[in-house]
């Protein structure tokens, strides 16, 4: 299951305890202090894995916490510190403190690390306190608390290009096409359960990362429908193809689809009217079809890219269109 926003608390690893320990040896009745330090406890760590595409794994256990540190032995014997808690999260994972909202580290590439919660520092043991005046402490500290904190964490999807348009405009038969992703579908008028990302081969080793955006309805980003909880997903896109049904049995006029899908855009904010957007008129294979891109290009003013994903026409020169919004090899 897709899983985008999760609030969860961290908690790192309490200290060890320091000990109160006196030596007792043969020749030594009346040995010093050799209580040692308890060990430190583990950080709870954050760390971005290509493994991971959602935040599911984290569902059903709202605490996670490292473990605490060994406590201090006899003959300054130091404790052992705890091994560090890592959550392996998806690249493009955003964490946020839940209280004040304020973003806290934007984690948008592999293998990238942040300490959600510090470990408690071990206590010291009584061989530290020892001094010319008390001899024989019987005192030692207690190990630190680890640092809590409670933490949202909101998922974008990393993708340099954006499909988006209404329920039914073809933008998960496209990917399916030009990619191996195989998004899942269900009925109207969502169609697109989740977001999807699609790998597409551009030739010469290079590959684009295509994400396929759940359809918007009208009134979306006023939080109508299943789109506004997507729409986040667009934001960190370079370019977008815009899709419009442009078949005899479209559910909406193309111009009028258009329009819907811009204004949700613009409700929604966050500069995504001001990509890089080429508008695409999907399952164009009949007089019909065509005759309505024509249209749709005319009354737009925009150029109009007529493809048929059901019979490949038109999805070589689209994937050249793309080509030059890949920014990285491979």
């Amino acid at each position: 299951m897709f899983l985008d926003e999760i609030e969860l608390v961290f908690r790192g690893g309490k200290g060890g305890d320091g000990a109160v320990s006196f030596r007792r040896e043969k020749f030594a009745p009346r040995g010093g202090p050799d209580g040692g330090d308890g060990g430190n406890g583990g950080d709870v760590v954050l760390r971005t894995s290509v493994h991971e595409n959602t935040l599911y794994h984290l569902a059903g256990r709202r605490l996670f916490e490292a473990r605490s540190g060994q406590p201090g032995r006899s003959s300054d014997m130091f404790g052992a510190g705890a091994e560090d808690l890592v959550i392996q999260v998806p690249v493009g994972t955003i964490v946020l403190d839940a209280e004040r909202g304020n973003v806290l580290k934007d984690l948008d590439a592999e293998g990238l690390e942040f300490i959600v919660a510090r470990g408690g520092k071990g206590g010291r043991g009584n061989a530290r306190f020892s001094t010319a005046t008390d001899r024989a402490p019987r005192h030692a500290e207690s190990g630190q608390f680890g640092e809590e904190r409670r933490v949202r964490l909101s998922l974008k999807l990393i993708a340099e290009i954006g499909l988006i348009g209404l329920p039914n405009a073809g933008k998960s038969t496209l990917l399916s096409t030009i990619s191996r992703a195989r998004p899942k579908i269900a009925a109207y008028p969502f169609t697109t359960l989740e977001p999807c990302l699609g790998i597409v081969p551009l030739g010469d080793g290079r590959s684009v990362v295509v994400a396929d955006i759940p359809g918007l309805i009208d009134g979306a980003h006023e939080g109508r429908g299943l789109g506004v909880q997507f729409l986040k997903h667009v934001e960190r896109t370079h370019a977008l193809l815009h899709l419009v049904d442009c078949s005899s049995g479209a559910d909406m006029e193309p111009v009028a689809a258009r329009a819907t899908v811009l204004r949700e855009l613009a409700g929604y904010g966050g500069g995504l009217t001001e990509r890089p957007r080429l508008l695409v008129a999907t399952k164009v294979e009949d007089d019909e079809a065509r005759a309505n891109a024509a249209r749709l290009q005319a009354e737009s003013g925009e150029p109009v890219w007529a493809i048929s994903a059901a019979t490949r026409a038109g999805l070589p020169e689209l994937l050249g269109w793309i080509a030059q919004f890949v920014r990285r090899p491979g």
